[in-house]
Formats: structure tokens, sequence, C-alpha cells
């Protein structure tokens, strides 16, 4: 379980995180059981980018509308019959949350009979088996895989399989989506799938799909990474018609199309996420008449997509005015109006800028005019101590940007003299350390131990002698300990042979003689 955790977490983006967090701690509230489904979870194995959150609540989703527009999610739109709710979260995150349900479909065509169930039997109503998964987000199961049809093992052979052979009468709209994702991610149909699927197609089952079907397909379109290429793959199916009678790839832009995906990524790699679904749905239908356009904003669900399909033109007409007047006369200037242009007007009048003054101002924002931050001196504004520790370094180096933009400041030399006044004082020195008593005295311990003055050199005390004072002179400098040489070793004299103790002869006394 800790794994499929792991796996969202560093799967999601941040806000996708966030999203999440959101959905899951007001559903628990509800008291409602929570689980991540469908293309989610797919996409979270399989690799592919996570294009939008699908939640699956056992209850009536309904109930959290209120609850969720007060953490800040905006509701799209709702559906009655389903009890759905399409929704944006903060961060701009896509997201549906959708009963736990049950489908039984009485006629080819006709809208299920829905029942309330468990989310094993709503994973059985899905399509493939790579979208009929769930991550439960409930405390005690949460990160438990739910797939009773094996979808991950789809996955890893890179094959598109049907639930149940029935699949493509119950709900027609299931051949465009095959094709659509068999586009995506270029894995073909399992083989009974595609048999089962050339059976439907031949027997022209496609002529039962619902409008509401419709319009979920063309709302698809729009987050295709390669739009072109989706179209181009439902075209040669003939599923472009269903989707609108007179759509075919020579109504669409695509050199348009092909342009706006480059400079989408180009704005990717320099750190913005730019809503692309409202300028590919321009391009892909710039060439039908208005009622076949009209025709095709009656049916897409998401009514924001559709506002920020009509204001796409407006806001852009508007946009490349100002950068053609006075509030872009200089390179600062028209730096700081795309800063603040929204990310999606931006990518839009970059592609259609008919101006060759506005179309270069744009090219230099993203390009030449990124270089000048290189020639921020920052080496030397460290050793001036402005660093982003400081609380005004975010207006210096962007002070800084702006006059080299405009080539106010045009050397190191120059730059340096404005920023020296800017540059606070340095640092006071540290104060010594303080020496305890504790640590005096293990400093006296381990000096060496002067020399008493009172005792002489015989080793006999001497009377002290008082000393007068007298002018602090410097030390004379320490001689070099005199090393002692070896003595001489003096020879001994041989010891004085010791007399044998012989016992001395006594002298005779002489002899007296009579007379």
């Amino acid at each position: 379980m800790a794994d499929y955790i792991y796996t969202m977490e560093i799967r999601l983006t941040p806000d996708q995180q966030r999203g999440v967090t959101l959905v899951q701690d007001i559903a628990r509230a509800a008291e409602m059981n929570i689980y991540l489904t469908g293309g989610a979870v797919r996409d979270i194995i399989s690799g592919f980018p996570i294009r939008d959150l699908d939640f699956t609540v056992q209850g009536n989703p309904l109930k959290l509308q209120k609850e969720l527009e007060r953490a800040g999610a905006v509701v799209s739109s709702t559906d009655e019959d389903l009890k759905a709710i399409y929704l944006i979260l903060p961060g701009k995150v896509r997201a549906e949350i959708s009963p736990a349900r049950t489908e039984r479909y009485d006629k080819v065509g006709k809208p299920p009979i829905v029942a309330p169930s468990t989310i094993i039997e709503d994973l059985r109503r899905r399509d493939f088996t790579v979208n009929a998964m769930a991550l439960s987000l409930n405390p005690g199961s949460r990160g438990l895989l739910m797939d009773p049809f094996n979808g991950a093992a789809d996955i890893e052979a890179k094959l598109l399989r049907v639930l149940h052979n029935y699949a493509f009468v119950e709900d027609p709209s299931r051949l465009i989506r095959a094709t659509r994702f068999a586009a995506r991610f270029h894995w073909p149909l399992e083989e009974r799938t595609q048999a089962r699927y050339q059976s439907a197609k031949e027997n022209n089952y496609i002529d039962h799909i619902n409008h509401r079907s419709i319009g979920l397909e063309i709302e698809q379109l729009a987050y295709e990474d390669d739009p072109l290429h989706i179209v181009r793959t439902l075209e040669k199916e003939d599923w472009l018609k269903v989707l609108n009678p007179h759509w075919t790839t020579a109504k669409v832009d695509a050199v348009g199309l092909s342009q706006l995906v480059k400079t989408r990524q180009q704005m990717n790699e320099l750190g913005y996420t730019p809503d692309p679904s409202p300028a590919v749905l321009y391009f892909l239908t710039s060439r039908l008449s208005d009622k076949d356009v009209a025709d095709v904003r009656r049916m897409i669900p998401r009514k924001d997509l559709i506002e920020a399909w009509k204001d796409l033109e407006d806001n852009s007409k508007d946009l490349a005015k100002r950068l053609a007047g006075k509030e872009a006369a200089t390179p600062s200037r028209t730096w700081k109006l795309l800063s603040e242009a929204r990310p999606e007007m931006t990518l839009f009048l970059a592609v259609t800028a008919k101006q060759q003054a506005v179309a270069q101002k744009i090219k230099n924002f993203f390009t030449k005019w990124r270089q000048v931050q290189q020639r921020i001196p920052l080496p030397e504004m460290t050793e001036l101590f402005i660093t982003p520790q400081l609380p005004e370094y975010p207006k210096i180096a962007h002070d800084v940007f702006m006059l080299l933009l405009d080539g106010r400041l045009r050397s190191r030399t120059e730059t340096l003299k404005f920023l020296k006044p800017l540059a606070p004082p340095p640092p006071p020195p540290p104060p010594p350390p303080k020496r305890g008593r504790a640590a005096k005295a293990a400093a006296a311990a381990q000096a060496p131990a002067a020399p008493n003055p009172a005792i002489g050199k015989t080793g006999k005390k001497t009377k002290p002698v008082a000393h007068v004072a007298s002018p602090v002179a410097p030390a004379p400098p320490a001689k070099p300990p005199v090393v002692a040489k070896p003595a001489k070793a003096v020879p001994k004299k041989p010891a004085p042979k010791k007399k044998s103790a012989k016992p001395t002869p006594k002298k005779a006394k002489p002899k007296k003689h009579k007379r």
C-alpha cells in the first residue's frame, strides 16, 4: 500500500497533491468513502502526464459542493442525472467527483439506469481494464490498490482491453475513446477487443451515440498534448464527422496548432504553466462556420472552458494593443506588462500576433531579455552583503535587472557603483569569548610553574626584595634553552693494594746475663 502512496506523491504535481488532500478531507468530514479512480490511477502507474483528477465517493457528491467552494474550488458544472461535479481546484487543477454507481442499459444509445453501488461494482461498469482501478484515500486502507480486472498488467503489456463483450454496444462513444487512447499512448487494441471494435463499427453502433458523450469527447481533444495527431487519427476512423458533420482536418489550422504546441513547451521550460485548452479549440475549429462552432460549444459540459474560449480573441487583442502603446515603450515596461499578463494570453498572442513589433517583443521576452539576467553581478553582491537573506534583496535585484534591460547600466563598474550605496553595513565583529572560573583554573593547571623568586639557586629561601614600580617595557625575546653538554668521563684512580694480613713477628727480648 505504501508503495502506491509513494508513487502517487512523487507523480502528482504540488498543486495536484494539495487538490487530493482538499477533496479527501472534505469527503472524510462528510463521512463518505473516497477513492482516486480512472485515468488518474492509470497515468500514475503508466508514467504518462496526469492531466486531471477523477474521484469516486460512496454517496452523493452534490452534498460536497458548498464545502468545496468554501475551500477555494470553482464548480464548472454539475450533472444532475449522474450527480457528478466538474470543478477546478486551487492551482488550476481539473477534477471530477462522481458517485460509485452501476449502469444498466435497456436500449442502445439510451441513457443508462443508474443506481448507487460499492466501489468494486463501480469499477465493473467502466470501459477498459486500464481505467478500472481505484486507489483508496480512506483511513485504514489508504494506498490500497483495487484492480479486479488486472489493469496494471495491461498497462505493463501496453494493451487496451474492454471489460466485457457488450462494451461498445452499451456505450458507442467507447469506439472514439479507444481510438483516442490508442493514438495518445501508441498502444494497440487487444485481439478480442479489436474484433469487437470492428464488429461495432461495421454495424454502425456509433449512430446511437448521445450528445453528452460527444461533448465529453470534444472536450478531451482540448487537453491532448498532440491534438493534431489525435484529430488525424479520428478522421482516419471516420469518427471526426461524428463529433461534427463538417469537421475535417482541412478545417483545422494545423500550422497554428503546431506553433502553439512548441510555444507551450518553451513556456513550460521557463517555468510558466499556461492552460492551452481554449487556444487548442480555437485552432481546431478555426475554419468551421460560426454555426458549427456554436454547436460544438453547446455540447461541451465545462462552461468555464467555453467562456475562456470565447474571450480568447478579445483579451489577446487588448494585450496586443497595450504592447504596441506607451505602456510598453521600453524593454523594462514590456517585461513588466508580459510578466503580469495571464500566461494563456501571452501563449495565444505569441502564435497569432500580426504586428511585427508585438511579435518581436514577445520573442525577446522569451529569449534575448532573459540572457540579461546573467549579467547581474551575484558574486560582487555577496561581497557587499546583498544576499537573499536581506529583506530588500528582491527589489534590489529587480531594479538592477530593469536598469540592465534598458541599457542604463552598461558595465560591471557602473553596476557596482549603483549597488554600493545600497549595501548594508558589515556585521560587527564577534565579541571575545568569555572565560569563566573553570576555564581559568584549567588554563592555570596547564601552564608551567613559574620560578619562586624567594628561593635562590642554593635552595635556601632569601628575603623578598621589594620591587620598585617602573614603566612596562616589552619583554626581551626568549633565549633558546641551553642544552647541557655531557660531562667528560674522569678516569678513576686505581684502588690501593691491600697488604696481606700476615702476623708480624715479635722481636725477641734480649736475654739478661747473670753476672
